[in-house]
């Protein structure tokens, strides 16, 4: 699986991926019969428990406030503050000039995206305030 391991098994992790899970369809239910495409002993079936790892990376209540309270207290950080001016300007170049940036300082594209789709979010929310 390379170097991210299994978080693309993840649906939560996987969300920003463009693609979402589709819910399974139901399997037909079998004939009882010993031959064929459902053959096989009729049997009740069950909904098995959710897993452990379908939690993985659920962004929890607490962690959510912590990260809100140390964002108001420390700020931004220098490159977070140099891609809000990019993105008050507003233009398709210094959109892209953010992702740019971004991704320099963070490694991946993904995380690049994801910063500056964060940062979109503080500069609307600053226009809100005033």
């Amino acid at each position: 699986f390379g170097s991210r391991g299994h978080l693309w098994l993840v649906p939560e992790l996987r969300s920003g991926m463009g693609k979402e899970k589709k819910p399974k369809a139901p399997k037909p239910e079998r004939t009882g019969i010993a031959i064929g495409p459902y053959k096989g002993f009729i049997v009740t079936r069950r909904e098995p428990a959710p897993r452990p790892i379908q939690r993985k990376g659920k962004l929890a209540a607490r962690t959510a406030l912590i990260r809100e309270v140390i964002r108001e207290v420390a700020g931004f950080a220098p490159y977070e503050r140099r891609m809000i001016e990019l993105l008050k300007i507003g233009s398709a170049a210094t959109f892209k000039r953010a992702l740019k940036l971004a991704k320099k300082r963070l490694g991946t594209h993904k995380r690049g995206k994801k910063k500056r789709e964060e940062m979109v979010e503080a500069v609307s929310a600053m226009r809100r305030k005033g």
